[in-house]
C-alpha cells in the first residue's frame, strides 16, 4: 500500500472533513472549533459534531471538549495524500487539457478521491514530478513531505522591497479572473513602491516596470518570497 494512502476507509465527504481540519489547524499546528469547520464547509455545527464523532472514532482526529479537535498522524498522512491528489489533477488539467486556472478547482476536488495509488504515480511521472500546483502551492511527495520557502503576505512587505509572486491565499475564480486581468501571474516580479496610510492600499511595480495600484485586500492575498 502506498505510503501515503492509509489502510483506512472514509468517505468523500470524510476526507473533505479531514482535509478542511488539516489546512484550519495548520498542518496540525493549533486546534480548530467546531464553527470554523461548518464556516470553511458551509454546512451546519450539528452536522460538523456528527462527522467529528466518526473521524475520531476511526482515528484520523482527537477530539477534547470545549477546546476543539486536531488531526493525528494517521489523519495527517491521509489529508496530504488528497491534497497531494488535488494538486497533481489540477496540473493536468492546466498543463495537458488546457483548462485555466480558475476553473481546474472544482474538477480537481472530484478526481482527488480516486484511491489508486498506481494511477497518482503514474500521473506524477507523467507530469515530470512537478512541485507546485498552477496556483503556486506545494505538491506533497510520495512521503507526504512538502517542501516550500517561507512565504510572505504581500501586504507586510517593507518599501522599496522587491520580490516574486509564489501563490496566493483566495483560488476563487473571481479573485483569478481579477488577477489575469490585471496581468498578475505566479512568478511575476513585484516591487513595492509606497503604501497608502489612508486605506493600506500599496503602489507596486511589477515586471516590465509597469506600475500598479491594489488594495489592501488584494495585498493580503498575495504570497511572496522576498529577493
Amino acid at each position: 500500500m502506498h505510503k501515503m494512502n492509509p489502510m483506512i476507509e472514509l468517505s468523500f465527504a470524510e476526507e473533505n472533513y479531514l482535509k478542511a481540519i488539516y489546512h484550519l489547524s495548520s498542518g496540525g499546528q493549533n486546534m480548530v472549533n467546531t464553527n470554523a469547520i461548518a464556516e470553511r464547509l458551509n454546512t451546519k455545527p450539528a452536522s460538523v459534531s456528527d462527522m467529528i464523532r466518526k473521524l475520531s472514532e476511526k482515528g484520523v482526529i482527537t477530539y477534547l471538549k470545549y477546546q476543539g479537535v486536531n488531526i493525528t498522524e494517521l489523519g495527517e498522512k491521509r489529508a496530504l495524500w488528497v491534497i497531494r491528489k488535488h494538486r497533481l489533477w489540477e496540473v493536468f488539467l492546466v498543463e495537458k487539457l488546457n483548462f485555466h486556472w480558475d476553473e481546474v478547482h472544482e474538477i480537481a476536488e472530484q478526481l482527488e478521491h480516486i484511491h489508486s495509488s498506481l494511477l497518482i504515480s503514474r500521473l506524477d511521472e507523467f507530469l515530470k514530478y512537478p512541485k507546485f500546483d498552477p496556483h503556486g502551492d506545494p505538491i506533497p511527495n510520495e512521503e507526504g513531505i512538502i517542501s516550500s520557502k517561507p512565504r510572505i503576505i504581500l501586504s507586510e512587505l517593507k518599501k522599496g522591497t522587491a520580490s516574486e509572486l509564489v501563490s496566493m491565499k483566495d483560488t476563487g475564480a473571481v479573485f483569478l479572473n481579477y488577477l489575469d486581468r490585471i496581468g498578475m501571474k505566479i512568478g511575476a516580479k513585484i516591487t513595492v513602491i509606497d503604501t497608502i496610510e489612508f486605506d493600506g492600499s500599496l503602489e507596486i511595480k511589477t515586471d516590465e516596470d509597469r506600475v500598479l495600484s491594489i488594495s489592501k485586500q488584494v495585498a493580503d492575498n498575495l504570497l511572496v518570497i522576498a529577493k
